[in-house]
């Protein structure tokens, strides 16, 4: 049975945000509010923890997973940057998008695209997902929340109780935060391509 922390949207409330990346580091699966629906997320080291969530959105090897970074200089750890892409995600984070990069030696293999070797990386708004990343201090390996066979993020804390309270180990209840997904972009070929177009708006990338 999963616990289920109610933290408010503009003002996460320091002892729950501890908890809840304490249930991190102990290998815990968590559902937590984004900019663009919610998402599931554990440790990025954490190979039973990513293996569930394999489970839960049944995923292949052919899945970009995202970490989710408080800033560029993260960013910059686990993907290869050049000037032209720095200078792209520079204007473009923290907001609405995901980006797919070449994946530096720091990542876990078992995250990778298995033929491309990318990896998704974000920058989140959202002051909730901010919270948990400073008290982690390091990336949250992270998928959106979509259920298998559907087109739609689950975005009603409820119902995601009702889905998953025995799949998961912490279900935080951030409020309403909105039905779109991220603007997926493709930064690891030389011109950016749009992959998923998204809340994030396109026209920067010259899409």
């Amino acid at each position: 049975m999963s616990q289920f922390f109610q933290i408010h949207p503009d003002n996460p409330q320091a002892r729950l945000v501890k908890q809840a990346v304490d249930i991190i580091r102990s290998g815990g699966v968590v559902v937590y509010p984004t900019d663009s629906a919610y998402a599931l997320g554990c440790h990025i080291g954490d190979k039973r923890a990513v293996d569930r969530i394999r489970r839960i959105r049944q995923l292949d090897d052919k899945h970009n997973f995202t970490l989710v970074c408080r800033d560029l200089s993260e960013i910059a750890t686990f993907a290869n940057v050049d000037n032209v892409n720095y200078r792209l995600l520079k204007a473009a984070t923290p907001g609405p998008y995901t980006f797919i990069l070449q994946a530096t030696a720091e990542v876990p293999r078992r995250l990778l695209q298995q033929k491309r070797k990318t990896i998704g990386l974000r920058v989140p708004e959202n002051a909730i997902a901010r919270a948990l990343l400073d008290e982690l201090n390091e990336p949250l390996m992270s998928v959106t929340l979509i259920m298998p066979n559907d087109s739609d993020p689950l975005i009603d804390p409820y119902e995601i109780r009702a889905l998953l309270e025995h799949e998961v180990d912490l279900i935080i209840d951030g409020g309403f935060c909105g039905l779109e997904m991220t603007t997926v972009i493709d930064l690891a070929d030389e011109t950016p391509s749009l992959v998923r177009q998204g809340k994030g708006d396109i026209a920067p990338f010259g899409l």
